[in-house]
């Protein structure tokens, strides 16, 4: 794995949203879950759908496309068994969210 990338600030990803950002080259969705920052892997397993533009629900985002259903805690799907995208690394620092690809 690599070293954590500064990636954004904590008021550039409001409560209940996500963004989506080119860290170290790969596409990463940052979700802000009740104040508590998740990354995870921005391509749908599906179709490779934009997850960072999905509707977030506590910790589960809809993929924009078809509907996939994924934990941003833990990258799995509750669409299916077994599929799932890549989790990443999340710190805070102050204000500034690092993330590690």
């Amino acid at each position: 794995m690599g070293d954590f990338v500064k990636t954004a600030r904590t008021a550039d990803i409001p409560a209940g949203t996500g963004k989506v950002f080119n860290v170290g080259g790969t596409p990463v969705a940052v979700f802000n879950a009740g104040g508590k920052f998740h990354a995870i892997h921005n391509v749908c397993v599906h179709r490779g759908g934009p997850l960072g533009e999905g509707e977030l629900d506590g910790t589960a985002v809809t993929c924009p496309w078809h509907g996939w259903v994924y934990d941003v805690t833990t990258g799995e799907s509750s669409t299916r068994a077994g599929a799932r995208v890549a989790c990443f690394e999340v710190k805070v620092e102050g204000e500034e969210i690092f993330v590690k690809t």
